[in-house]
């Protein structure tokens, strides 16, 4: 089979689509063959040695994927062959076929197709399990929302939207605020020409923003912990700045402020109840139409390697999907 091989952690230009043998499950595993999977930052950081999870080395990358069931490992018994599934992995998903352990699975909704299946997992989870599960967004209350046009960011203003907040998007271009628009957000800030805690504050009336996702981190973060409210909650999700922040303490004290951090794969290993039941939520709005992932580019896999350096240079907006069964071609659609 063919796969995104990463035989040491490194320069993103260092991964090789290559011939492999195909893997067998071991006990308590399957093996799917991968219709899609989508790109997540993690995926350019895991390549350079720079996440917290460390693969046995070779690997491929791809941490959520989409396919169908095509062998299943000693002991496993709630999974049948031909069975369509969706799972957050880790990685393993940039390849033709993939093993996963059984207890990472998920059915594939009725409904829903395979592109979407593979680009709902992470970002949407991620989302859903920050503004419900850590930071209690209540209806009617204000989201700000940071780099709302990548994965994480679209999929809060649409769970936000959902849940009966008022969402303000701030992102760099006037491009990307616009796709923030169609998805839902109420309030738009591009932080490239406008001054964010400023704007905020005349957005809501001088009270700041009870909720703030920040999958960016970096020079934003301090303006944006700025324009929380009084008792306001403070998401931190990621850095894909490159940059972790340092914002003064006394800014949370000020204001009784809360600083929250966002672990989503973790939470999903603690408390596998709430994560099933969050991804029933998920995808109940995806097949009701309230929930709609942004794809922005289906690629074979031979152009997943360019993708990747992409995502690390903040190039991607929405998802982008890799098909390992496609094959190789020059375009993205």
């Amino acid at each position: 089979m063919r796969a995104l091989i990463c035989h040491a952690f490194g320069p993103i230009a260092d991964l090789q689509v290559e011939t492999v043998p195909v893997p067998e499950p071991g006990p308590g595993e399957v093996r799917v063959r991968v219709e899609a999977a989508s790109l997540n930052f993690p995926d350019a950081l895991i390549v350079q040695g720079l996440y917290q999870v460390r693969p046995a080395l070779p690997f491929s990358p791809g941490a959520e994927l989409a396919g169908t069931i095509v062998a299943v490992g000693e002991g496993v018994s709630d999974w049948r062959l031909g069975q369509r599934v969706l799972s957050f992995c880790g990685h393993g998903g940039f390849a033709e076929q993939a093993i996963v352990p059984a207890a990472q699975l998920l059915p594939l909704p009725e409904g829903m197709d395979m592109d979407t299946g593979a680009a709902l997992v992470l970002t949407y989870g991620t989302s859903l399990h920050a503004l419900k599960d850590v930071a209690r967004l209540q209806p009617g209350e204000t989201l700000l929302v940071l780099g709302a046009a990548g994965g994480v960011g679209l999929a809060a203003i649409e769970i936000a939207r959902d849940l009966g907040a008022r969402v303000i998007a701030a992102a760099s271009s006037a491009e990307r605020l616009a796709l923030c628009r169609q998805h839902g957000a109420h309030e738009l800030i591009d932080y490239s020409r406008e001054d964010l805690r400023r704007r905020v504050e005349a957005l809501t009336g001088g009270q700041g923003a009870q909720v703030v996702c920040d999958p960016v981190g970096g020079a934003l973060t301090e303006a944006a912990l700025r324009a929380t409210a009084w008792r306001g909650r403070y998401l931190v999700v990621g850095f894909a700045s490159g940059e972790i922040p340092r914002p003064p303490l006394n800014l949370a004290l000020l204001k009784e402020r809360q600083i929250l951090g966002v672990f989503w794969g973790d939470a999903v290993r603690r408390d596998p109840a709430q994560h099933a039941l969050n991804m029933r939520q998920l995808a109940e709005g995806v097949v009701q139409g309230r929930l709609n992932p942004f794809i922005s580019e289906r690629l074979p896999l031979q152009g997943a390697r360019d993708a990747i350096a992409r995502m690390a240079a903040r190039q991607v907006v929405g998802k982008v999907v890799v098909r390992p069964q496609e094959p190789a071609g020059d375009g993205r659609r």
